[in-house]
């Protein structure tokens, strides 16, 4: 490994995969490095009982327009273009057709305010209609979305992303994390369980010191999630205190993940989806034998994924099966056996699930894409202004930051373009 690259990545996730596939080739000595033991960050593709479960991003959103649909395609993945269940509800929970036609009208008449007369405030909750019947659903939704309740997210910034949605979401089969992770290139010099614990400005080069030992780079592409960048696992520059107040400012919100596997005779049905409690904004979504395959994945969204690290995985399985049990009969207590959960937000090298911008602050995405020095390049999913919380937000600004980064370095290095 070369302790002194022309460039070094920090994280290797698909903001970092994405800074790699454009740098691969282009004659400058590039270095990768990752906390964890793993690469892929975000994504994140478990195998258990036999399946391939992603813990992390799973859908290819904006898939006509998605930068992984094509790396799919051309590397050999399956892509799944059938219709999503999301839009169906499936389970017996007592609510009419015409109930959950309301319910569906109110989400999409809240999202046509905020996108024709957003709040003066900024504020998504004020876009709310005063004392309405589904106020708990939409912050069930905005869980599930954004991570975190309407009162701390930004009209604005939630706008951007749902006029820039192609809402086409398409599936591999073999997980969205093992296509992320195997779309790093061979050439490409990776390192492990190597957290940058300091990062210094010596002379010409940026020092990255970690446990292992010391990096120096002539440039820096930092793909940190926005919450260790603003918290203190890392030591940093003073002159970077913007770009970390900026982080501070798109925080990144809670989503989990639990998966049950399905034993014996049961009553579920491929493909079909069900929400646990319209009325309980910590409620679990539960997309149900997705592929056909034995597992229902419940999803949790803000005040539901924030129970999980705080109550655990057991105490979360336990409120499932309660919620799936009312869904589907008491009897469904048999056949289903509780098989793994995601712990985002108590991960010390990621801190959460996806970036959203607090009321006002959705410029701050800007602010934090900012180049500091012509040294350090900031990449990631928070930092794209439209395609934020996505694996293809995060993969199109690390190639954003490697161009920037072979712009700074091309009057001192000769290019392979």
């Amino acid at each position: 490994m070369n302790d002194e690259p022309d460039i070094a990545i920090i994280g290797a996730g698909a903001a970092g995969i994405g800074a790699a596939r454009r740098l691969a080739g282009s004659g400058l000595n590039v270095l990768l490095l990752e906390a964890l033991p793993r690469i892929g960050g975000r994504a994140w593709t478990r195998h258990a009982a036999g399946m391939p479960l992603d813990l992390g991003c799973e859908w290819l959103h904006s898939a006509d327009r998605n930068p992984w649909t094509l790396i799919a395609e051309q590397s050999g993945f399956a892509v799944d273009r059938r219709p999503s269940a999301w839009d169906r509800e499936d389970g017996a929970n007592g609510l009419s057709a015409a109930a959950w036609d309301e319910a569906r009208q109110a989400f999409a008449s809240w999202s046509a305010r905020l996108a024709a007369a957003p709040p003066a405030s900024d504020i998504a909750a004020e876009a709310l209609a005063p004392g309405g019947r589904w106020t708990a659903y939409l912050q069930a939704m905005s869980g599930f979305i954004s991570g975190d309740e309407l009162e701390r997210i930004s009209a604005r910034d939630y706008a951007a992303y749902d006029a820039a949605s192609t809402d086409c979401n398409w599936r591999l089969p073999a997980g969205y994390g093992t296509l992320i992770t195997a779309s790093l290139p061979a050439a490409i010099p990776l390192r492990l369980t190597a957290a940058v614990e300091a990062v210094r400005l010596d002379g010409s080069r940026v020092e990255l010191r970690t446990a292992a030992g010391t990096v120096r780079a002539r440039a820096v592409i930092c793909t940190v999630s926005t919450n260790i960048l603003a918290g203190d696992a890392m030591d940093w520059p003073s002159g970077l205190d913007p770009w970390r107040e900026a982080a501070s400012r798109l925080p990144l919100g809670n989503d989990e993940k639990l998966f049950f596997e399905i034993t014996g005779g049961h009553p579920f049905t491929p493909e079909s989806h069900a929400l646990g409690d319209p009325f309980d904004a910590a409620t679990g979504s539960y997309y149900i034998r997705p592929f056909g395959q034995p597992v229902i994945s419940c999803f949790l969204g803000g005040a539901g994924a924030r129970a999980v690290a705080a109550q655990g995985a057991e105490a979360a399985f336990a409120r499932a099966m309660d919620q799936l049990a009312g869904l589907f009969g008491a009897d469904i207590r048999r056949c289903l056996r509780p098989l793994i959960a995601s712990d985002w937000t108590r991960s010390p090298t990621i801190g959460g699930a996806y970036s959203h911008a607090l009321p006002g602050q959705s410029r701050a995405r800007v602010m934090l894409a900012r180049p500091y020095d012509n040294r350090l390049f900031f990449a990631g999913e928070a930092t794209h202004l439209t395609d934020f919380s996505t694996a293809h937000g995060a993969y199109l600004s690390g190639q954003r930051a490697a161009e920037e980064a072979l712009a700074a370095l091309a009057p001192h290095h000769f290019l392979a373009r």
